[in-house]
Formats: structure tokens, sequence, C-alpha cells
């Protein structure tokens, strides 16, 4: 397994968290490796840790009745994945996180996290940064779903997934985009020249 300290301590989310702090962070984490198709969190199921993604891929999905899948947002390295909500609420989760690819991720159980929170503040303050941009990034993707036509979806995915595409299977970004895997090699073909 690659270095998880160098990847904590780089990432953007913990500037501001002293060397210090993020030693405490590590030595609360267990890496965890996580197959390609597993489960990090499955819908359902009351989850009781959240990761650090140092390298792979994970998706959020929800799944009906039928089977069908639904994904709601990718999150590659330096990324958090959790149902967040779920785990501070102590309910069952709505969606499921799923590896996209063979990865590696930090885990924290949530007891650990809210003592590390306890001791100082600086963790409250990554905790508001992350809820933030995840907040953005929902308000985005609904105002997107409401209003924005297949292409323009498509587009605002390249430009906030940069180099994913090649790393997902078409159907998956089809989900994302909210239409069919059809329609999404229509809307490809146009962006060719």
């Amino acid at each position: 397994m690659s270095d998880p300290t160098v990847k904590v301590i780089q990432s953007p989310w913990f500037r501001g968290v002293p060397d210090s702090e993020a030693q405490e962070f590590l030595k609360l984490t267990k890496p965890i490796k996580v197959k390609k198709g597993a489960r990090f969190i499955e819908a359902g199921e009351t989850p009781k840790i959240f990761g650090f993604v140092t390298q792979g891929l994970f998706r959020f999905l929800y799944t009906d009745q039928e089977g069908k899948e639904y994904t709601k947002v990718f999150m590659p390295e330096n990324s958090f994945v959790s149902a967040y909500s779920a785990m501070v609420l102590n309910q069952a989760s709505h969606f499921s996180i799923e590896a996209l690819e063979n990865s590696e991720v930090l885990a924290i159980s949530y007891v650990d996290w809210l003592k590390l929170k306890e001791s100082n503040p600086c963790w409250n303050e990554l905790l508001i940064k992350v809820l933030e941009k995840a907040f953005i990034m929902k308000e985005a993707r609904e105002r997107e779903l409401l209003f924005l036509d297949a292409e323009s979806r498509y587009q605002i995915f390249l430009e906030r997934f940069p180099n994913l595409e090649h790393r997902l299977k078409q159907h998956m970004i089809a989900s994302y985009l909210g239409i069919a895997p059809e329609s999404l090699s229509r809307v490809r073909k146009k962006e060719q020249p």
C-alpha cells in the first residue's frame, strides 16, 4: 500500500490542520482495501465508519426495488466517502458506496471521529469545508437535472470530473446524467469533431 500519511498531509482538505493533529487522525484510521465491485457501505446498513480515499474510485448509488441503479456521485482519490447523515442519525443508509476500481481507504470510526472533533477546533473547520462542498455540489446537481439538457449536463460532468470519463463505464456516466446509455452515445457523437 502506498504511504497514506503523505497523501493525507498533502491533501488540500488538511490545509490548516496542524501536523500533530494530522498524525492523531492517522493513528485513529485503519487502511482498508476495497476490491472493485465491493461495497464500502451497503444500503440498509447503519454506517459506523467513513473514509478518506487514498487510491481508487467510488460511486454513491441508489438501487430501486426492481434493481435499477441511480448514480448519485463519483468520488475519486482525495475524497471523503461516507453516508454521513445516516451515521449522524444512527440510521440505515439509503445508498451504497461501491468501489469502481481496486481502492484504498483510510477508515475512521464515527466514535473516534467525534472524540477527535472534541479535541481540536481544526476538525470542525475541516468538517465545515467538506459539508459546504457537498452542499454546493448537491445544489448544483439538482439545478442541472431540473433545468439543463443532456449535452449541457455531460459538459459539466467532464469539467467537474476531469480525466474520469475513461475510468468509468458508459452506463454509469449515463446513470449519473439521468439519461439512457444510448442517449449518452448520441451526445458523445455530437461532441466529436
